[in-house]
């Protein structure tokens, strides 16, 4: 068999377009038609070779190219069987087997040089002892089909998974696996019952014809694959639950184009208020662009919506230091363009390795966290656009919930209190051994060191596919490229997205849940109607869950802030530790300003955390009361200057002075499209 190049020629005659036409032609990749009709056009060669009609009529065709990855599917000696015969039509064809050696002289009988064709025929027949006729068409289905036409097609056979069973008792059992989606796993034989009652409702008794026992069970199980009819109730709704277009990659390109925010319970036992274990509650928000976990919160029982609003003020701020964290998380060792930050607001010297993400998409899903009013005016006075993904449809949110499993499978199985996704992987004993509190700043830390620094598989360098980026060296790039300019976060801003209170303003203060809260600046309002007639006349108080020392009062004049009574008492043990840890930082010889920290730093600081979270906390307690007391500075911007001007001055109530307490330092939102200008 011969085989030429399959080329387009002047002169050849080709079917295109419903008529016949003669190439006249050929210039670069345009094609001139004649038709026999008259007229003449010119055309693309390869528009004219992808036309659906097109074929040249005279000359070489294009080879029909062999499957060969059905090939690979087929047993080796049904391949070999293929082969063998594949051997002696090219014998017949050119009197050599392929691959013979150059030189080699044709065996009696196949030399073209002394046989015709027809004789080759023959002499290959009487060898084989068979027809000419079964040769011809082997030879056809090669020529049309190539190896793939000389393979046993009886092994290549693919067969109904349904077999011979009838039609109707295969639609019945369709219908009822698909009923099963949602009931409790059973056996093959309830479904097989379930089926038989149903045909026999459908059809009556003894109608359709029902396999034997063994043949039942063998098509039970074809028609379940892929359906975890009898395995995990959960994975078995989650693959029904698959949308049945094809997946689609969420993709952004700048920081805070998409945030994708999501609750779900965390299986880990905390000790809630008063003493009682809880299963708490995470709420977090992901950046699709750099995988960053800009804020996650912790709540017993049920996230609320003032949560949902308290996630974005926590987003918008920086994360600052904690007493007791390594200096492998401060933002100055880190791959962030700290020195530029710093340059635009001197508060970044004490922030953390967190990058400030301000949304311009948030994706959620319909509960009622997130449709709240709270939410959505939160979201309006940010500007943020807020896209409700479709009910039932994860999907629409699959980076946030991927990171639910990595928070769970990274972090939570290392936490004292962990209990397992359900009751057969719990262990005997589990108790909860950290307050939500203490859990949260344990998290807040891991989320620096043990997420913002590890390599993401989802954020590859396109230019470099081998190398994986962690969250913060992808935000440093995506900065530099597309720039960023985020909606700066206020003191006032931030008091707006609290939630609220309405309380009377008494001689002894303002008191919340037996909380008193109270000092000198009240003195005009104490007694008074806030003439608002729709509240009775009472007053608009905004507190932070997160950090009840002080509420903010709401006036005429602006806002006061109004700290707890009892505050002084509160921060007497973060005194204590603020004096250890200061002198623990005075004792060290070295301290890195300016390099960024190395991978094996990153490694034990994480290392150490996990074990800490494993252990539960210490009996002193010192070094977690100190840092819980801290915690509200993570996400509290600065604060109005009316609202902050309170804590400059001793109240009755507060009688520490106030160059006697810790210092506090205000965060805000630095302006990250100035940064990026710099940095280029």
């Amino acid at each position: 068999m011969t085989s030429s190049s399959a080329v387009l020629r002047v002169g050849d005659r080709v079917a295109f377009d419903g008529d016949e036409h003669v190439v006249v032609g050929l210039a670069g990749s345009t094609v001139r038609l004649r038709a026999d009709a008259g007229g003449e056009q010119v055309v693309l060669a390869g528009h004219l070779m992808a036309a659906a009609d097109f074929a040249v009529l005279e000359g070489v065709s294009l080879p029909v190219m062999e499957p060969f990855g059905l090939l690979e599917s087929l047993p080796a000696e049904v391949v070999a069987e293929a082969e063998r015969w594949r051997d002696h039509l090219v014998e017949i064809e050119t009197g050599l087997p392929p691959g013979a050696t150059p030189g080699t002289a044709a065996r009696p009988g196949f030399d073209p040089n002394t046989t015709s064709a027809t004789d080759r025929l023959h002499a290959k027949a009487t060898e084989l002892g068979i027809s000419t006729r079964t040769i011809e068409r082997k030879r056809a289905r090669f020529e049309a089909q190539g190896l793939w036409g000389l393979v046993d097609q009886r092994a290549a056979r693919t067969f109904d998974v349904t077999g011979q069973a009838d039609a109707r008792l295969v639609e019945v059992l369709r219908e009822v696996i698909a009923a099963e989606t949602d009931l409790s796993t059973g056996t093959r034989s309830r479904l097989i019952r379930r089926a038989t009652k149903r045909v026999e409702e459908l059809h009556g008794e003894g109608v359709v014809p029902l396999p034997g026992r063994s043949a039942f069970y063998e098509l039970v199980d074809r028609l379940t694959v892929g359906w975890h009819t009898f395995g995990s109730a959960v994975t078995r709704r989650q693959t029904a639950n698959r949308p049945p277009g094809a997946f689609t990659a969420t993709d952004a390109s700048r920081p805070g184009e998409q945030v994708q925010i999501d609750s779900t319970p965390l299986d880990v036992m905390v000790l809630a208020a008063d003493g009682v274990p809880v299963r708490a509650d995470l709420t977090i928000a992901v950046d699709v662009a750099t995988r960053t976990i800009a804020a996650a919160v912790l709540r017993p029982v049920g996230t609320k919506a003032v949560d949902a609003s308290l996630l974005l003020a926590k987003m918008l701020v920086p994360e600052p230091m904690r007493p007791g964290w390594a200096d492998a998380l401060r933002m100055s060792a880190s791959r962030l363009p700290h020195e530029r930050l710093l340059t635009i607001d001197a508060r970044m010297h004490e922030a953390a390795a967190r990058p400030v993400i301000v949304p311009e998409q948030v994706v959620i899903d319909h509960g009622k966290v997130f449709v709240s009013e709270t939410f959505s005016r939160a979201c309006g006075r940010l500007g943020i656009s807020i896209q409700p993904a479709r009910k039932d449809t994860p999907t629409d949110k699959a980076v946030v919930e991927a990171t639910f499993t990595a928070i769970k499978t990274l972090f939570a199985q290392h936490v004292a209190g962990f209990k397992g996704a359900n009751t057969q992987q719990r262990g005997r004993g589990v108790a909860a051994a950290w307050t939500l509190d203490q859990l949260q700043d344990l998290l807040d830390e891991w989320l620096i060191v043990g997420w913002q620094h590890r390599p993401h598989d989802a954020l590859r360098d396109p230019h470099a596919p081998r190398r994986k980026l962690t969250p913060n060296e992808r935000y440093a790039a995506l900065v530099a490229i597309a720039g960023y300019l985020p909606l700066t976060l206020t003191g006032t801003d931030y008091l707006e997205l609290l939630p609220v209170k309405w309380r009377a303003i008494n001689d002894y203060g303002i008191q919340i849940d037996y909380r008193t809260y109270d000092c000198p600046e009240l003195g005009d309002y104490r007694r008074q109607h806030s003439g608002l007639a729709g509240k009775r006349g009472l007053w608009e108080v905004h507190y932070d869950p997160y950090d009840l020392s002080q509420v903010f009062l709401r006036t005429p004049n602006g806002w006061i802030t109004v700290p707890w009574t009892h505050r002084a008492m509160v921060t007497a043990p973060f005194a204590d530790f603020t004096w250890r840890h200061a002198r623990r930082l005075a004792e060290q010889t070295s301290l890195r300003t300016h390099n960024q920290v190395t991978e094996t730093e990153i490694a034990r600081a994480l290392d150490a955390l996990l074990t800490r979270a494993e252990h539960g906390p210490d009996k002193a307690g010192a070094r977690i009361a100190a840092r819980t007391r801290t915690a509200a500075a993570a996400h509290r911007p600065e604060l109005p200057a009316a609202a902050a001007a309170v804590d400059g001055h001793a109240s009755p109530a507060d009688p520490t002075p106030a160059a006697q307490k810790a210092q506090v330092i205000p965060f805000g939102v630095f302006d990250a499209d100035a940064e990026a200008e710099r940095w280029l």
